[in-house]
Order: C-alpha cells, then sequence, then structure tokens
C-alpha cells in the first residue's frame, strides 16, 4: 500500500494537505457524508453566478412517473442564440453533491466561448437512489435539452457532455448510454478525473490509502453505495471502465493528478481512446491529488489545471462546434 505523506505532494498543495484528509476521514463514512451534504452542499443551492443568466428548470423523469429533475441553466447575457450546450454531471461520487458546487467551473467556460450550461441535481445514491437512477435522470435531461432546444436557446444537432469526479464518471456514463442508444450526437466530452472503475484493481486504485480528499476506503464506499444492490452484476454504464471497445466515442478532455485513486483509470481510458483513434487532450499533474485545483484554487498547479481544460474546451469548441 502508498501511505501518502504531505512531503509527497506538488510544493503548491502541501499547505492543503491536512484539510483534504480531514475531506478524505469525513468522506470515507456515510454519515460523514450526510453532514457534507447538509452542512456543505445544501446551502450552495439557489446560488447565483453574477454577470450571466441563471434559470432553474424541472425535467420530467421518463422512467420514474412523478419525479422531476431540478436543472440549473446558465447562459452568457446579450447573446442569440441558438448556443452550443454542455450537460455538466457535478461530482461527489456518485453520492453526494449540487450542481450549484461547479460555478468556477461553468464561469471559466462560458467567459472562453458561448455557451449554455445545463446541470441536474441528479438523484444520489446516499438519498436511496443508486445505479440507475442518477444516470437516467442525466440522460432524461440531455433528452429534454435536444427536444425542447428551441425553448432554451440550443442547438439540437451537438452536445458537449462534461463533469468531475463522480460526474466525470457519470458523463462517461452518460456518453456511453447516448452513443449505445443513438440519442444525440456528442460533438465532445469532458469527464475530469473521472470515477470510471468499480473493481479497484490498477495499482492506484488498489494502494492509495490516505491521500488527500478521496483515498481507497472512500472510493470503495462510493462504489458500494452506488452499485452495491446489484450482487455485481454490474453492466458498462454503471462502471464505464469495462467497456474495452471506445470506437466512435467524441473527442475527449481530461486531466488527473499523479496521487490519487482514478490516476491509471483515467490513464487507461485515455489511452483506450486513443487506441481506437479518438482524438484527446490529457495532461497529469505530478503531486496532485484529487480535487486539487479546486481544494485549493489559488495554487500555481491549480490555475494552470483549470486553465488547461478552459483552453481545451475552448480549442475543442473552435474545432467540433
Amino acid at each position: 500500500m502508498t501511505r501518502l505523506r504531505r512531503a509527497m505532494y506538488h510544493k503548491d498543495l502541501q499547505s492543503a494537505y491536512f484539510a483534504g484528509r480531514i475531506v478524505t476521514w469525513i468522506a470515507r463514512r456515510n454519515w460523514g457524508l450526510r453532514m457534507m451534504q447538509r452542512f456543505g452542499m445544501k446551502p450552495m443551492v439557489g446560488n447565483q453566478i453574477k454577470g450571466l443568466a441563471n434559470d432553474e428548470i424541472f425535467i420530467p423523469s421518463v422512467p420514474t412517473p412523478g419525479h422531476k429533475i431540478r436543472a440549473r441553466v446558465y447562459k452568457p447575457k446579450g447573446v442569440t442564440g441558438p448556443l452550443p450546450a454542455m450537460i455538466y454531471a457535478h461530482g461527489g461520487g456518485y453520492q453526494v453533491g449540487v450542481p450549484e458546487q461547479a460555478h468556477p467551473f461553468f464561469q471559466d467556460l462560458i467567459a472562453r466561448r458561448d455557451v449554455v450550461i445545463v446541470a441536474p441535481a441528479y438523484r444520489l445514491s446516499l438519498d436511496g437512489h443508486p445505479y440507475p437512477h442518477g444516470l437516467n435522470d442525466c440522460f432524461d435531461t440531455l433528452m429534454y435539452m435536444k427536444d425542447n432546444a428551441a425553448d432554451l436557446g440550443i442547438r439540437d444537432d451537438a452536445f458537449i457532455v462534461g463533469g468531475h469526479s463522480g460526474g466525470g464518471g457519470m458523463a462517461a456514463a452518460l456518453t456511453l448510454k447516448t452513443l449505445d442508444a443513438k440519442a444525440a450526437h456528442i460533438a465532445f466530452q469532458m469527464p475530469i478525473y473521472p470515477m470510471l472503475d468499480h473493481r479497484m484493481e490498477t495499482k492506484s486504485g488498489r494502494e492509495m490509502i490516505g491521500s488527500a480528499v478521496w483515498d481507497r476506503r472512500s472510493n470503495a464506499l462510493a462504489w458500494t453505495n452506488y452499485l452495491g444492490h446489484l450482487n455485481g452484476n454490474v453492466p458498462d454504464h454503471a462502471s464505464p471502465a469495462l467497456r474495452e471497445d471506445l470506437t466512435g466515442h467524441p473527442p475527449t478532455i481530461s486531466f488527473v493528478g499523479d496521487m490519487e485513486p482514478f490516476k491509471d483509470e483515467t490513464i487507461a481510458y485515455i489511452n483506450a481512446l486513443d487506441r481506437a483513434g479518438v482524438p484527446t487532450k490529457f495532461k497529469l499533474y505530478e503531486g496532485g491529488f484529487h480535487g486539487f485545483e479546486t481544494v485549493a484554487p489559488k495554487a500555481p498547479i491549480s490555475k494552470d489545471a483549470m486553465a488547461f481544460q478552459a483552453d481545451a474546451f475552448a480549442e475543442y469548441y473552435d474545432t467540433y462546434l
């Protein structure tokens, strides 16, 4: 096992090490996750991004009659459409989180290019909604975007799929589901340090114990909460790393730190895309723990990571949209 110490992290991130370890300790416990959701995430609900149009819609669930999916819609002001649109899945290990936690990311993208971002508050495993509820909510949101493009002021012929961490895994799963159903055209995807592989058999997945923010133990709990009811009969829409042939996938942007559990599965995913001839833009950050750019946003390495994903977004926007 790799037991990580403060001195092993990038020098820009060492000051955030102890805060990251506290998050790891909390995320290993369901009661801790519930506290995180109640006191950390839910107070963000309804927050606005200054300078943007901030709307909220409620989307009917197709497989769960009566359920409506809350979704935030962010648009640049004073721009006529139809604009390209991104569906964004928030992070939280499929267990916790709200769309509003990703406001800095949304601001960065909309500052680079005119895009509408639709972010669903998909159902969470910690609330008693394991797979496939969250994925169904994201798919229903994408289909709503396509069917109601004129009302939303967006294009219906090409979409962007994005997400971080568990949301990155959800983005990869949504891409799979959409491609398999031939339901919409995805221009490109952005699964950033994605949670892809429930088997946890990669070296980083097995050995990262005590890593800041997220480690093997918190990862194992998250997968149990999300997939435990399947009794080992896990489809690739639930654990996207199970899909070996990624032929036909959209161009992909991602990055990951080299001191977190998702390092090897992210690299394996990018390599599989490369073998399938899919264009990719990827960066590995030496000494980076999970979600380092959100925990220490002012650190130079974090600024580099945020610039990388936003600049890559702008490049792919110009190329594929």
